[in-house]
């Protein structure tokens, strides 16, 4: 892989490879997101996705969420206008705004483990979605401290 290939900010020229290189495995992403109809505001809960492996903050059905949650975002290069439903710490998201990537990324610092060792990940600080009745969503949301930008 190409050092600090990820600098040109270009998501849409990465391999398969280089894009999920970029993924900092937070978790974030799996996090049931609830949109506001008439702002657009989207609202984070404590609840992760029934797939979502809290341990890790990886995802058990990866290579067929798609299919098994069809409400699944699936980033991609040629799906970016997408990424405004990713959290301002997501390291795609980071990237396509032209922020570098923060000192705990494990391209960084080549600790993949050190976004859940410092914090930065849903570990700990969510719970399975299948856990709560939908109608009980909206009571689950959460302002995330590991939101921030840096």
């Amino acid at each position: 892989m190409t050092v600090r290939f990820w600098e040109n900010g270009n998501l849409a020229r990465l391999d398969r490879d280089q894009w999920e290189a970029i993924c900092d495995g937070c978790g974030k992403c799996c996090l049931v997101k609830l949109e506001d109809e008439e702002s657009g505001e989207v609202f984070y809960t404590d609840l992760r996705c029934r797939h979502l492996d809290e341990g890790n903050c990886r995802c058990t059905v990866y290579e067929t969420r798609r299919q098994t949650v069809p409400a699944c975002i699936e980033l991609a290069p040629d799906r970016l206008e997408e990424l405004w439903l990713m959290p301002p710490s997501c390291a795609y998201r980071r990237i396509a705004e032209g922020r570098e990537l923060p000192a705990w990324h494990h391209l960084v610092c080549g600790d993949r483990n050190r976004v859940l060792d410092e914090g930065r990940s849903v570990r700990g600080r969510s719970i399975s979605e299948d856990c709560v009745a939908e109608d009980g969503f909206e009571d689950r949301l959460a302002n995330w401290p590991v939101l921030e930008t840096d």
